[in-house]
């Protein structure tokens, strides 16, 4: 045999063991995965304003987008006209009289009470007159019909001056006034609502994964506008093989690591399939990595959850099983 096929078959018998060298037996192979937060408006509209882009990070309750709010924001002010009329019809039952009105009836009263004092003076003077007899009984009787008809009059105008004090409603009149209102409210609250639903808001602080329009397009009700990544919706995926199932458990410690990542991720396993699956098509592993390509967006983040990009491979090694009475299944 020549030298150089003696090299040839030596260089092919080291690559041969190379490739069947098998990697590290606690070391798994899997992914990274996120969950996606789809934000949608429940109406129909033209979109108005985008304030976020693609790749952008933002802070709960930041504005994300809205759609055009004219007929939500005439209705709402319809509805405030209409709970400050049920406000004014209710506050009118429940007042009494005008001023000027309730001072006119003072006044009456005083008169009244005046007119009766001057009765029962004459009234005396006829009674001595009658014993005199300078006067008949006619005019005696006359002049004890008028100090009658005077405190009847003060009776009146004291009567009418407590009415002018209270309410101009009655009772029913007033509840009825005041379940107005509280619908009129109600109805100010709706609108508000509608008003609020043509935008949307951050839930939690996240990456805006996507956006699906443009400023000026037309959006159907419940179509997804945007798309957020919140750090703790990303999740690890690996494939155990059936020999190691007995060696998880719910809660169990794993630790990944990813090309690029200058530590390892600490995870803790939060669900494990009831069903067996067969090895799927493509598994990430470190021959065909290299093979893989990404499009980069350079966004320095702190946070663990953002160091990994969803479909990213990982290297995932298990730690010590932990004790655990949750049976495997659906926990996630």
């Amino acid at each position: 045999m020549k030298r150089h096929d003696i090299c040839f078959a030596a260089i092919a018998l080291f690559a041969t063991l190379a490739a069947c060298a098998p990697e590290k037996p606690d070391t798994l192979q899997g992914y990274a995965e996120g969950e996606y937060v789809l934000l949608a408006a429940p109406a129909s509209g033209t979109l108005q304003k985008l304030h976020v882009k693609r790749g952008q990070q933002v802070a709960k309750g930041q504005t994300l987008f809205e759609l055009d709010r004219i007929s939500e924001e005439a209705g709402r002010q319809e509805a405030r006209d209409r709970v400050r009329a049920a406000e004014d019809r209710l506050a009118n039952l429940r007042a009494g009289r005008r001023p000027a009105e309730i001072e006119a009836n003072v006044a009456q009263t005083e008169q009244a009470r005046a007119s009766r004092e001057l009765s029962r003076l004459q009234l005396q003077q006829q009674e001595r007159l009658f014993a005199s007899g300078f006067i008949s009984k006619a005019q005696l009787d006359i002049a004890r019909a008028n100090v009658e008809r005077d405190v009847s009059r003060v009776t009146e105008t004291e009567a009418q001056r407590r009415i002018a004090e209270l309410s101009l409603g009655r009772e029913a009149e007033i509840r009825a006034a005041r379940a107005d209102v509280d619908t009129a409210r109600a109805v100010l609250a709706q609108a508000a609502w509608r008003q609020a639903q043509r935008g949307a808001v951050a839930p939690v602080d996240a990456l805006v994964h996507d956006t699906f329009f443009v400023e000026g397009e037309w959006v159907a009700a419940g179509r997804p506008i945007a798309s957020l990544l919140p750090p703790g919706n990303l999740k690890l995926k690996f494939f155990v093989p059936e020999a190691r199932l007995g060696s998880i458990a719910l809660g169990q410690k794993v630790t990944a690591v990813c090309d690029g990542c200058t530590s390892p991720i600490g995870a803790s396993i939060s669900y494990i399939s009831r069903q067996a699956e067969f090895t799927p098509p493509v598994l990430y592993n470190r021959d065909s990595r290299s093979k893989l390509v990404y499009l980069v967006e350079a966004r320095p983040s702190p946070e663990d959850g953002r160091r990994l990009r969803p479909g990213q491979p990982l290297d995932v090694s298990l730690g010590p099983q932990i004790a655990s009475t949750a049976a495997p299944g659906s926990a996630r």
